[in-house]
């Protein structure tokens, strides 16, 4: 029985050496993370260009509901004898003619005229109703002031189907001599009821302002990588409108931040109140976005975690695997810790400097080496883990691809692209170049990579309701 338990004692002793000789612990310093405070990071401003196109038919449909009844209604005949109302006959008609809008305006007519006289207190009068119908042709230059399409509209002509007159004495007597002076009454009339009519159906703040909405909303790029586009507007820019054959076109731009996140879906950072539109001369007929790709320190160690899963670092009997990745920033450079199971157990830190490279679009670390505490450590205590071939094995997997994010990014920023309708009558297409990167700023919270696109962007309107 004594022997039996020498032995056993024995075997024991002999097992907790072999554990303690095959597993080791090492505790090095962790380099704590510099402070936490909110994310900031330089960004630039980007440039959206957006031609407008409207149809003059969309204008004249427009138009033709705002203008559906009476025109213009004069009650009160004891001012000049003459008591009217004006209707719109039949559909207008609007086209264009030599750089204005030229519209046909099919009018009816009831016309109360009194006659008669009114000496020494003795009123002598008679009423005469006349019916007739005519056209009127009206002339539009065009404008844009203040979100609204505005015109400068004058009548050019006045036809009537029939010469006007009313029987007197049994006769036909021409009146045209006293329309013309009415026609003059209400002229000014009809031309700012179709000037107001052209704006109120060419508002283009509501329009512009719900497609902003939509444009700004935060759309996901990459479910795999849970990246989001986010559009912050500055500014908005437009040009004088121009009508050229029988489109009236005009160029907005939109002054902004684009930003890719990582993470959760960021808010909508559109404040309509604040949106001005601003008047300039000239817009460049391109986009010139710089997107900031902001990978998130807890999202990138989750991503470069996956890249170490099933791997291990070593030789014989002597390996560890990496069971989780953290990253964080200190004086400018990364810290990347590594959680090791097997031989050695415990945590060490890595150093080294975020870089992009081009051909891969991924982002590693340069002049990777372990933390000085950590290598003083590691050679104590396994100097094997601490040799150049595991390190730059190690460095292999400390890297992460962002190609994905951006292929993914340039197929759905397409998706907006082609025959993209934000709202009816509202269709945006064009085209985009390669996504172009151009360098990496290290913040508290994140690595953020700045991206550059180039492109086209064509807005028409067709069939606007």
């Amino acid at each position: 029985m004594g022997k039996f338990l020498g032995l056993s004692i024995s075997l024991l002793t002999l097992f907790l050496i072999s554990g303690c000789s095959t597993s080791k612990q090492i505790e090095a310093l962790k380099p704590e993370p510099d402070d936490a405070s909110p994310l900031v990071y330089e960004n630039s401003t980007s440039f959206i260009n957006l031609p407008v196109k409207i149809k003059l038919k969309d204008i004249e449909n427009q138009t033709n509901r705002l203008l559906n009844d009476v025109i213009y209604e004069d009650k009160n005949i004891e001012d000049d004898d003459i008591q009217m109302k004006v209707w719109k006959l039949s559909a207008i008609k609007i086209s264009e003619e030599k750089g204005k809008i030229k519209t046909v305006l099919p009018l009816k007519i009831n016309i109360h005229y009194r006659y008669g006289i009114n000496k020494l207190g003795i009123e002598l009068y008679d009423t005469r109703e006349i019916n007739m119908n005519g056209v009127v042709t009206l002339l539009s230059d065009v404008g844009l002031t203040n979100w609204k399409m505005n015109t400068n509209t004058t009548i050019k002509s006045l036809e009537w189907n029939e010469s006007p007159t009313i029987v007197i004495g049994g006769k036909n007597v021409a009146i045209t001599y006293l329309i013309n002076p009415a026609i003059r009454i209400f002229k000014s009339k009809i031309e700012n009821n179709l000037d107001e009519a052209i704006k109120k159906s060419m508002d283009f703040k509501p329009n512009v302002l719900d497609a902003l909405e939509k444009i700004c909303t935060p759309f996901q790029m990459s479910e795999t990588y849970d990246s989001w586009l986010r559009i912050v507007p500055i500014e908005l820019y437009t040009t004088d409108a121009k009508l050229q054959k029988e489109i009236i076109s005009f160029e907005m731009g939109l002054k902004c931040i684009m930003e890719t996140i990582v993470g959760q879906q960021p808010k909508n950072k559109l404040d309509r109140d604040k949106m001005v539109l601003k008047p300039v001369t000239k817009m460049p007929d391109h986009i010139s976005a710089n997107i900031a790709a902001v990978s998130t320190y807890q999202d990138a160690s989750k991503l470069m975690t996956k890249n170490f899963q099933g791997q291990e670092f070593g030789s014989g009997k002597k390996k560890v695997t990496v069971q989780k990745v953290d990253i964080w920033q200190k004086n400018n450079k990364m810290i990347i810790a590594l959680d090791l199971l097997g031989s050695i157990n415990g945590t060490i830190y890595l150093s080294g400097f975020p870089q992009y490279n081009d051909a891969t679009k991924e982002i590693y670390f340069d002049q990777l080496d372990y933390v000085l505490d950590t290598k003083n450590k590691l050679i104590k205590t396994a100097n094997w883990l601490a040799s150049g071939i595991i390190l730059r094995k190690m460095q292999e997997s400390c890297r992460y691809s962002i190609k994905p994010n951006l292929e993914e990014g340039k197929k759905n920023m397409m998706g907006y692209l082609k025959n993209y309708s934000p709202m009816p009558g509202v269709f945006v297409n064009g085209a985009i170049d390669d996504i172009e990167f151009k360098r990496i700023q290290l913040t508290n919270r994140a690595i953020i990579a700045f991206i550059s696109v180039n492109g086209k962007v064509d807005v028409s309107i067709d069939g606007l309701k």
